[in-house]
């Protein structure tokens, strides 16, 4: 499924990929060392303003804010949603809790999306649009290579525009 991208979200995906680290809330190992990390380790933090409010991120590995490979975890709460969006990679999820949906296409349409147990594998090809719905509570664990970015397809569904109007 290809999809043309206006050149305007390529800036707001360009400014997503300059966030400071920090931005993705906790620290990792370096690349290239042994990671070892317990539940109780993770250092949870608010995901990053390119996220709906409400979901919480640790990162596992890597920095998801530079180039190479990254593992994340986010928490999204019940009645979480994202919109349409991409990413400039590929990335996989892995379900650890909760039941998500995620649909794919540049329109939301919960009939056609496909509800994850916990378990259940997702992968995505870079540039391809999908949306995520969650019902209950749910944690997710993300790998991919950065930098990580989120370009909405709509860009009125981009919670930071939706900031900065306020």
């Amino acid at each position: 499924m290809n999809h043309r991208i206006p050149s305007s979200m390529f800036v707001l995906a360009t400014a997503l990929c300059m966030a400071p680290a920090g931005t993705f809330a906790a620290d990792a190992a370096p690349i290239g060392e042994a990671t070892m990390i317990t539940p109780d380790q993770l250092k949870w933090g608010d995901a990053p303003p390119s996220l709906p409010k409400g979901a919480k991120l640790a990162v596992l590995h890597g920095d998801p804010g530079k180039d190479g490979t990254f593992v994340i975890r986010l928490k999204l709460p019940a009645n979480y949603k994202i919109a349409p969006h991409t990413h400039p990679g590929a990335y996989s999820v892995t379900v650890l809790s909760g039941t998500p949906s995620v649909g794919m296409g540049e329109k939301v349409d919960a009939k056609a999306a496909h509800a994850l147990k916990a378990g259940s594998f997702h992968y995505l090809p870079a540039k391809t649009s999908h949306y995520w719905l969650v019902k209950g509570p749910t944690e997710i664990e993300v790998q991919g290579a950065g930098p990580f970015a989120v370009t909405y397809v709509n860009p009125d569904d981009d919670p930071e525009k939706k900031a900065a109007k306020k």
